[in-house]
């Protein structure tokens, strides 16, 4: 017999077994009523047939346990009843283990090979998980079960879990609650009448059965601090209870809360107030997108009837107005502020020496927790002949005061995209260089193909799918020399901008020394309420991710801020469901949730809705009237799922869907506020009004006309 047959053999046998336990209703016998009012024949029978009452027992025991069936709760329950604590943990131990282990091991045999096969990329992590971590982890579900036993039983036969050690750790991890169980069976095989509910022993036993897993989960986080903090000397008092590296948007957040709640908190910044949004990135690129968009009006003089309209810039001039803007908005960021606030600022570089100490410009600072906010840097490839020549990132791009006759950017994201048209529009002859088959490649393919068309009428070339391999130098000549489709393409630069991404900073202040978990992609690594693997270490923004938007790193600063200072009470996981972003090219594109590509690719059912903002009153008059607002609902339903806007204000437009998802307004919510007219914004009651019109009820309708005909007369 080979193994599709066996396996669809006991796959058979398994379907017919569970579906006799629900065809005969056998679970009538697994209740508390049936187990009363079969009390004293049970009794009768076990103290004249002791050892086979046991073993028939167990044998039922197991097969319930084995087949997934409901009842061994009660079945925990009746053996408390009937055998007496002590005998009746022992057989219920044993007898839940072994159950539990031949569901690991048909979910395994039946179902292991295909999960893997087709899933195993995405299951990787899990795996290497398991792998490390699997006796811990399957102790804690059994110790506190974040799901009922017989989804762990066929969920971890799926993984690389030995059987051996699956067996060993239930039996353990079960006793404690399999004991607090038989206990309470014990009492409710005492109880004669309805006055013993009363009874003490009966309401113990119930109350532990309430604070069982509270108190069990308590005691595996002590367990586990134990095992994370040996070999550290906890100090007895502490200088802080928080201290915040990093004095990004996630690092003034967190120390504002941790001040606001007077909470004593230090703040250390080894270089400017305000991290890369305020300095390198959000605010300088901003103010350059927006004085390059002034331009480009000039340019589109006719459209708005003018004749001809000539400006004169100095590019220096609107690099000054940038750094301006930077000071300008400073003081938001500054250490006086956050002084004035009641934070601690330290200016200097901060080194980690322990899971409470914090050493910084020659002083160690001890703390109850740490919040890890350093951010991120630019990523540079391993580009051959790259050191060769003084390149640019979002980091020194800012000093630039010449604009760059021949610039190329390497990089199709929002990054390398906003600056591609931005030099554009400045004067620059801009080639952009995306090794993907499209630019803004985390949107949908309609976005790219329509970004591409605006920065080629700025006379942008725009080429992917090529490859970086080489920067050349050749006397006053530089050239980036790409691969494509088998081909070398040579393109010559003035100055190259490298925006591929960004590394986040995890080096150099003692994670390494300490232990603290990076992941592969190079960030630190946190469960979903920003802890570490030191639970009193936790970190906000890029140094995690999954998203590097300051915006994001404000939100989870909330988080570890809260979950730092009050967590021993109560810890919140950090809410990822509605995250916004946008890219501010011209037309932006702003997106939430879901876009066709991901649900597609998801599996999600969708229906779309489309507006076309060439539609739009406001848009006409502004000659702004290109893009669309594309949304994704539930099928036969309102419920957003993802919406994206592309067209002039996306970014801002988008906050009416942000608020929207997050409470769970549909788009007839949306059909039915009033939008002044005329604005931009009703391009959002327009595309609530196409689904609406996609879901006219034409049945009723229909009777509707029948109504009105028959009052003409």
């Amino acid at each position: 017999m080979n193994s599709r047959t066996t396996k669809i053999s006991i796959l058979a046998v398994i379907v017919v077994l569970v579906a006799s336990f629900f065809i005969f209703d056998l679970g009538q016998y697994l209740t508390l009523g049936y187990l009363k009012s079969q009390q004293q024949v049970f009794n009768d029978y076990y103290q004249q047939n002791r050892f086979s009452t046991l073993l028939i027992y167990f044998v039922i025991y197991i097969l319930v346990t084995a087949m997934s069936l409901p009842g061994a709760a009660v079945m925990t329950l009746a053996g408390g009843a009937l055998f007496g604590l002590w005998t009746a943990v022992v057989v219920v131990s044993f007898a839940s283990s072994i159950g539990a282990t031949l569901a690991f091991l048909v979910s395994r045999f039946l179902l292991r090979d295909w999960v893997q096969g087709k899933f195993g990329d995405k299951l990787q992590a899990i795996n290497d998980g398991v792998e490390k971590e699997g006796a811990f982890y399957l102790f804690s579900l059994r110790l506190v079960p974040l799901f009922p036993f017989f989804v762990i039983n066929l969920v971890m036969g799926l993984t690389p879990l030995k059987t051996s050690l699956y067996y060993i750790v239930s039996q353990v991890g079960m006793l404690a609650g399999t004991f607090v169980y038989v206990n309470a069976g014990t009492q409710i095989g005492q109880l004669e009448s309805a006055g013993g509910i009363l009874s003490p022993g009966l309401l113990i036993s119930f109350a532990l059965l309430g604070i069982f897993p509270l108190l069990a989960k308590r005691i595996l986080g002590v367990f586990q601090a134990r095992k994370v903090f040996a070999g550290h000397q906890k100090p007895q008092k502490f200088d802080y209870n928080l201290v915040v590296l990093g004095a990004g948007s996630g690092g003034l957040v967190s120390s504002y809360i941790a001040a606001a709640v007077k909470a004593k908190v230090a703040l250390i910044e080894k270089h400017k107030m305000g991290g890369d949004c305020l300095n390198t990135g959000c605010v300088p690129s901003k103010a350059l997108l927006r004085s390059a968009k002034m331009l480009s009006y000039a340019k589109r003089a006719k459209e708005f009837g003018f004749e001809k309209t000539e400006v004169e810039f100095d590019f220096a001039k609107v690099m000054e107005r940038v750094q301006q803007k930077i000071d300008q908005i400073e003081p938001h960021d500054s250490v006086e502020r956050y002084t004035s606030l009641g934070v601690e600022v330290i200016e200097g570089e901060a080194k980690i020496t322990s899971p409470w100490t914090v050493e910084v410009n020659g002083k160690t600072l001890s703390t109850r927790s740490i919040i890890i906010a350093t951010g991120a840097k630019p990523f540079v490839p391993p580009i051959k002949g790259l050191d060769q020549i003084d390149y640019l990132t979002s980091d020194n791009l800012w000093s630039l005061r010449e604009l760059p006759g021949k610039l190329v950017v390497l990089g199709g994201g929002p990054i390398g995209s906003e600056m591609t048209q931005a030099f554009a529009r400045l004067g620059s002859q801009v080639t952009q260089v995306e090794m993907g088959s499209r630019i803004v490649g985390r949107e949908d393919p309609e976005v790219g193909d329509f970004i591409q068309q605006k920065f080629e009428e700025d006379g942008v070339q725009v080429l992917t799918e090529h490859q970086a391999q080489e920067v050349r130098v050749d006397s006053d000549h530089k050239w980036l020399v790409c691969e494509h489709r088998g081909e070398k393409i040579e393109i010559e630069f003035d100055q190259l901008l490298i925006a591929v991404g960004r590394k986040a900073n995890v080096t150099g202040f003692g994670l390494e020394e300490l232990g603290v978990e990076i992941a592969p992609r190079g960030t630190v690594v946190s469960d979903p309420f920003l802890r570490t693997n030191f639970p009193n270490i936790l970190c906000a923004g890029d140094v995690t991710g999954p998203y590097q938007f300051t915006h994001t790193a404000a939100h989870q600063a909330w988080y570890a801020a809260v979950n730092a200072l009050f967590g021993q009470f109560k810890s919140f996981k950090v809410d990822y469901r509605v995250i916004p972003w946008c890219t501010f090219t011209d037309a932006e594109v702003a997106r939430v949730g879901l876009n066709e590509t991901e649900a597609k690719e998801q599996g999600i059912p969708f229906e779309i809705t489309r507006y076309g903002i060439d539609d739009l009153d406001r848009a006409i008059a502004d000659s702004e009237d290109h893009g669309w607002v594309k949304i994704l609902t539930k099928p036969g339903s309102d419920k957003i799922l993802g919406v994206t806007i592309v067209g002039t204000h996306a970014g801002d437009l988008l906050a009416e869907y942000v608020l929207a998802m997050k409470y769970k307004l549909g788009l007839n919510k949306i059909l039915g506020t009033i939008h002044t007219y005329p604005t931009l914004s009703e391009m959002n009651k327009y595309a609530a009004g196409e689904w609406k019109r996609a879901h006219t009820p034409e049945k009723l309708l229909g009777w509707v006309e029948k109504y009105h005909t028959w009052r003409r007369g």
